[in-house]
């Protein structure tokens, strides 16, 4: 059963849809200036440092927490279908997650939609994951980690990075991911009355906001929109987590299914009763500290971090 305090997700994505439902009109400033408030689920993580960075002309916000290793990094891109979040509504959940693993958590602030149509988003995640390694970071030391569009974006920018015969990231996380723009999934319907925010037409909203169609384009199935239709072999492990009650369901197991069908290693885990991207209850709810120490328990050997403090423990 879910706890007690995991409603306060529900009640915040409630809110959310009557707003929106009630100012059809809203103008896009106040939509983000809305959904900068995700973040009031999370509790703060304590022990953690933000800083403002230019990543190689992308602008992002270093989560450094204290006692971090310094040559191990994970890459972040924030969920909001493209067109809403940042990096602020975005910083405890990654701070969350830099505490857990022990690592600087590099939270991008990607070009977003309708200002920026696809492909902005991916191909900042590709020029700021090459400004780290310009920064002296080792592929094999690098992971990415993102939520919804974002949680795509850890898919698509494998792809990207494959295509230019760029070196690939230890790992990818994507949490609650987006990964089919066509909408098939069965739990767009199935889970229609459960998930208090994904609704299809919010679904189809964003979609033609990032493509700026009017929801006929052929790029819906290209695999840089849509990863589920992408050829997923030579990937990393991937740690795929979604909520039960999502709508986007189906878009984590079918992008679990595909990478395995693939050989590439995959771990997918569903938390029960859960929302959309349940990981902002970090801090203030089981279900999202159990999320985040499940992923640190996942990369951090992935990383090679506890082969590097076994080694560093055995020289004392």
């Amino acid at each position: 059963m879910a706890s007690k305090e995991s409603e306060a997700l529900s009640t915040l994505y409630k809110g959310w849809i009557d707003t929106l439902e009630k100012n059809p009109d809203l103008p896009i400033d106040d939509v983000r200036r809305l959904f900068e408030h995700w973040g009031d689920v999370t509790g703060e993580p304590g022990g953690v440092d933000y800083s403002e960075v230019d990543a190689g002309g992308v602008p992002a916000l270093w989560a450094v927490p204290k006692g971090a290793a310094a040559d191990r990094v994970l890459q972040a891109t924030h969920g909001g279908g493209y067109v809403v979040g940042s990096p602020y509504s975005h910083r405890k959940l990654f701070g969350h997650i830099a505490k857990a693993v022990g690592v600087p958590v590099l939270i991008i602030d990607y070009r977003r939609a309708p200002e920026h149509l696809h492909p902005a988003p991916v191909e900042d995640a590709v020029r700021s994951y090459q400004w780290l390694l310009g920064q002296g970071f080792r592929p094999e030391h690098i992971g990415l980690i993102g939520d919804s569009a974002g949680g795509a974006l850890a898919v698509t920018t494998l792809l990207l990075l494959r295509e230019r015969g760029l070196p690939l990231p230890a790992a990818s996380v994507p949490l609650s991911p987006w990964t089919d723009l066509l909408v098939t999934g069965q739990s767009v319907v199935s889970n229609h009355e459960k998930d208090h925010f994904v609704k299809r037409h919010v679904i189809d909203n964003l979609s033609a906001t990032y493509l700026g169609d009017d929801g006929t384009s052929p790029k819906r199935r290209d695999p840089l929109v849509s990863p589920l239709y992408a050829d997923l072999s030579g990937f990393p492990p991937l740690f795929i987590q979604v909520g039960g009650d999502e709508t986007l369901l189906d878009d984590a197991a079918r992008l679990a299914e595909a990478a395995r069908a693939a050989g590439v290693e995959v771990r997918y885990d569903v938390h029960p009763e859960q929302q959309h991207v349940f990981h902002f209850l970090a801090g203030t709810a089981p279900e999202g500290d159990k999320a985040v120490q499940d992923i640190a328990q996942w990369l951090r050997p992935r990383l090679g971090l506890d082969q590097a403090e076994e080694r560093a423990a055995a020289a004392e």
